[in-house]
């Protein structure tokens, strides 16, 4: 008896169907039908009736199915714990990261892991900070760096790598240049240039905003900081951004904090609470990069 039997055995039990049994498999219909013949000779009894339109279990298949599937989970539980005490992990994640934003510790620990595990791949994804969260609570993604007014949203696990207040960034001729303290009601009448909403900036901004039941004039968005920034410079409008995002002094551009709004934007770190040992060995290196004891 081997494994493989087992696989094609359990394969064809669940599709009642040789031929899709071996499509899922990715052998021919003859390869499963030999294999499953061997496993029954060895056996001494007939597991499948071939009699009818659908391939269905005998009274000795039913009896073999959930042993098969338990002798199945237990080989990969095997194959699992050897490869992490090895390391020699495999499989595939899939990665987030918020549309327009570059963090270079986070890259250095893809590098890193990347060269540890090279039978893992990764796949990278870039979406606005809402739609990540979605994905990363479903399953769908593994692990993203997302924005977020505040903290890390529940439901995931997650650590904040940044969190800073609000600034406006003005040319030096805009009447909001040099303000001595600045506040979210001046803002009110100017058109505004910021990030588009899933974002972490722009929660922030919209939650002051209703807060103080102020109504913003959102003249341009754009994804990226730089290019924000940019318009701004150009005359278009207010650039609103988290004080890490703008650039330094000396562009052209003042950049004052917005005093009155409290909720800091953060940048964090989110996964899945589901931890395949890829994933684990993932955010291992993510700390690491960041300076952070693993959690």
């Amino acid at each position: 008896m081997e494994l493989r039997q087992l696989e094609y055995f359990v394969a064809v039990a669940e599709e009642a169907n040789f031929t899709r049994a071996a499509r899922r498999v990715h052998i021919s219909q003859s390869g499963v039908s030999a294999q499953v013949r061997q496993l029954e000779q060895d056996l001494g009894a007939s597991l499948i009736d071939r009699s009818g339109r659908s391939a269905t279990l005998t009274v000795a298949g039913a009896a073999a199915l959930e042993h098969a599937r338990a002798a199945l989970a237990s080989a990969a539980a095997v194959r699992q714990a050897v490869d992490e005490v090895t390391e020699l992990l495999r499989g595939r994640l899939v990665v987030g990261m918020v549309t327009g934003c570059t963090v270079a510790p986070l890259f250095e620990a893809f590098a890193s892991f990347h060269r540890r595990h090279p039978g893992v791949e990764i796949s990278l994804v870039e979406d606005t900070s809402d739609r990540l969260v979605d994905r990363v609570r479903s399953g769908a993604m593994d692990l993203a760096l997302i924005g977020a007014a505040g903290a890390p949203p529940e439901g995931v696990g997650g650590f904040p790598i940044v969190s800073e207040g609000l600034v406006a960034a003005v040319p030096a001729d805009h009447a909001l240049a040099d303000r001595g303290r600045l506040r979210l009601r001046d803002l009110v009448g100017h058109p505004l240039v910021c990030l588009p909403q899933g974002t972490g900036v722009r929660a922030v901004l919209d939650q002051a905003c209703a807060a103080q039941g102020l109504t913003m004039d959102i003249a341009l968005q754009a994804s990226a900081p730089p290019a924000v920034m940019d318009l701004a410079r150009r005359g278009l409008g207010v650039a609103i951004l988290s004080a890490s995002m703008a650039t330094e002094p000396g562009d052209g551009l003042h950049v004052q904090p917005i005093a009155d709004i409290d909720t800091p934007a953060v940048l964090a770190i989110i996964w899945s609470n589901t931890l395949s040992p890829a994933l684990r060995g993932l955010l291992l290196h993510a700390f690491e990069s960041f300076g952070r004891p693993p959690g």
